[in-house]
């Protein structure tokens, strides 16, 4: 599978009577986003915010973040199964509104949602603090329960950027990259000598509010399978949970997974890069065991000579990603895990809940107990009292003149186990 990824490179985003790409400059027509968002019967009321890199403003809380992309050759669209029909994606040519992104926020859907800075010490850590946001601060029906209303947060956000992408179709992009993997045949017959590698990928499906949508079906209700790294993406992959901010894995993160994209970088040169497999993190221990089984088979099935394993979460997805290492580390396959830590405020506590001696290759997110202070800022778009109750935080943790002060875990991407983040350990 072939995939061409043209770049449209945005440093600017401004309201504008007419919503287009111009010069590397993003033009929000207000009216445009109000009313594709307001034919959801769920949504009372939304407003449209901007919020550029070095601005004095807070984004709280944040349920999601999406870059705009756009099918421009090829089949299928953006987020199959879910904005678009149904068709397999990941081949032909997709336009990129690379420095732009999509942020919903709005009333808290649940306690597991985020913080942006746009400047000062919290920017230091999110990498949406460099990214020209279009803040889309969506209020639901009363009475709405969580499920429908982070449903139709979801979609909003989903909606938005596919349509901000598709302002780039006819952009002649001002980059190119080209991703391509082969069958498994064509691939040992290319790269006889090279070592077979493969990405697995573990998916937050833990149960209420913890959903990850692959082709707009939820993580939980599939077994483990075989994914060509292009699909994601197109946004096969969308992220639809409530856990954490510091490691959730954002649908921006999943279209520009740093794993896929380094072992692109590699493939043909130190390896091999066969796919990617992917798994869901589980409640009960079968299900876990049922899990993992099918990963280390399908490792085994692949041939595979080496492993990359990360997870998405803490805590409980952490014997997950044990069982998952230590099972595919007995097929013979050389395994590296991505996670982070929560080791305790002061660093000293176990940084994971489940450990093993196979997993002796790990790299590490940073640990997200650490507890930062977020000085007060100009503008809040959101709800700033949520810092007291958002997971990281306390009561008490919003302060009377507007700073916080809460744990690392308040900071959307801030410990990403993707490695989309600035902190790591030796």
């Amino acid at each position: 599978m072939k995939l061409e990824l043209g770049y449209v490179n945005i440093h600017d985003i401004q309201f504008a009577d007419q919503s287009k790409v111009e010069a590397g400059v993003l033009y929000v027509c207000k009216e445009d986003i109000k009313n594709l968002v307001l034919e959801d019967e769920n949504i009372k009321s939304v407003e449209l915010e901007i919020a550029k890199p070095g601005d004095s403003i807070r984004i709280m809380p944040v349920k999601d973040v999406i870059e705009p992309r756009c099918k421009v050759e090829g089949p299928g669209d953006i987020f199959p199964g879910v904005i678009s029909k149904v068709d397999t994606v990941g081949s032909g040519k997709t336009n990129v509104l690379r420095g732009s992104a999509v942020v919903t926020t709005g009333k808290i859907v649940a306690f597991q949602e985020g913080i942006i800075d746009m400047s000062g010490e919290g920017a230091k850590y999110t990498p949406f603090s460099q990214t020209n946001n279009l803040v889309v601060v969506i209020e639901p029906v009363d009475g709405l329960h969580q499920h429908e209303h982070e449903k139709a947060v979801r979609f909003a956000g989903l909606k938005t950027a596919k349509f901000l992408g598709d302002l780039a179709k006819n952009v002649t992009p001002d980059e190119t990259e080209v991703f391509e993997t082969y069958g498994v045949k064509e691939g040992m017959e290319k790269m006889p000598n090279l070592p077979r590698v493969a990405y697995v990928q573990m998916l937050q499906s833990q149960g209420l509010m913890h959903d990850t949508y692959v082709y707009g079906v939820d993580a939980k209700r599939t077994l483990s399978t075989i994914m060509n790294p292009t699909e994601g993406m197109d946004g096969a992959i969308l992220s639809g949970n409530c856990v954490s901010a510091c490691d959730k894995n954002t649908t921006y993160h999943h279209l520009n997974n740093p794993v896929v994209k380094d072992l692109f970088a590699q493939h043909g040169k130190t390896l091999n890069f066969v796919g990617m497999i992917l798994t869901n993190e589980n409640v009960y221990l079968a299900d876990k065991q049922r899990s993992s089984d099918w990963t280390a088979k399908l490792c085994r099935w692949l041939d595979l000579d080496g492993a990359v394993v990360s997870q998405e979460g803490f805590g409980n997805p952490d014997t997950d990603l044990i069982m998952n290492c230590k099972k595919i580390e007995e097929q013979g396959v050389k395994t590296v895990i991505i996670t982070d830590e929560y080791a305790g405020q002061d660093g000293k506590s176990q940084s994971l809940a489940d450990a093993d001696p196979k997993a002796d290759a790990v790299v590490t997110g940073g640990n997200a107990n650490m507890v930062i202070h977020l000085p007060k800022l100009d503008k809040v778009i959101g709800y700033p009292e949520v810092a007291n109750i958002i997971a990281g935080g306390h009561e008490g943790s919003l302060n009377a003149d507007g700073s916080i002060d809460a744990e690392l875990q308040v900071i959307t991407g801030a410990t990403n186990e993707l490695g989309f983040n600035k902190l790591s350990a030796r």
